[in-house]
């Protein structure tokens, strides 16, 4: 079984594309490699394939990324599934995990983040928990929002050792992340992994 990310930047003609492209790209090269493993097309469009146990967390930590520029946004469907069709670009490899990612995606209007599983009950459960997440997650300033790309970047460090890296005082970082929820963040992701278990 493999995840399949489909997203688009939201807001991205308002912004020069040489400020947020190299972000996405190195958010997407974190968890795979181009073409095959990634690729961006039609401007602002991106497809990530990814292990099932990584998927929530690319698509959080590519929302990170992204949300360091001020009024930008993502919007992306993780599909689960298999993979029928290998091809050198990911954009023309098939199987069930696009065919869900592209659904997911279609239905995307409100929601910015959104999973289809081919278990309609893991579907619910995790779509219900992100739509909560999401109410935080959405109104993350460029500031906090940095501080939680560091943060999982570097899973093992500190708040003083993040507040080094950052420059911030350990209390900065310590409200940041109280103020992005990154606890429960990480405990959704927790509890996404073991519903993979069902699939």
């Amino acid at each position: 079984m493999i995840a399949v990310l489909t997203g688009d930047i939201k807001n991205s003609s308002e912004h020069n594309a040489s400020t947020w492209l190299p972000l996405l790209k190195q958010a997407l090269d974190t968890f795979g490699k181009e073409p095959a493993e990634w690729e961006i097309y039609r401007g602002d469009s991106f497809q990530l394939q990814t292990v099932p146990e990584l998927a929530l967390e690319a698509a959080i930590y590519i929302k990170a990324c992204i949300k360091q520029i001020r009024r930008m946004d993502v919007r992306i469907a993780i599909g689960l599934g298999d993979k029928n069709h290998e091809a050198t670009k990911i954009t023309e490899s098939n199987g069930s995990a696009f065919i869900n990612s592209g659904q997911c995606f279609e239905q995307l209007k409100k929601q910015r983040l959104g999973i289809q599983t081919p278990n309609s009950s893991v579907n619910e459960q995790i779509n219900l928990l992100l739509e909560l997440a999401l109410l935080t997650m959405d109104s993350w300033t460029p500031a906090i929002s940095k501080t939680v790309k560091y943060a999982m970047e570097n899973p093992k460090l500190n708040q003083k050792e993040l507040a080094d890296l950052l420059n911030k005082s350990q209390g900065n970082i310590s409200e940041e992340l109280k103020k992005a929820g990154f606890e429960e963040v990480k405990k959704m992701i927790q509890f996404y992994r073991t519903q993979l278990e069902q699939l």
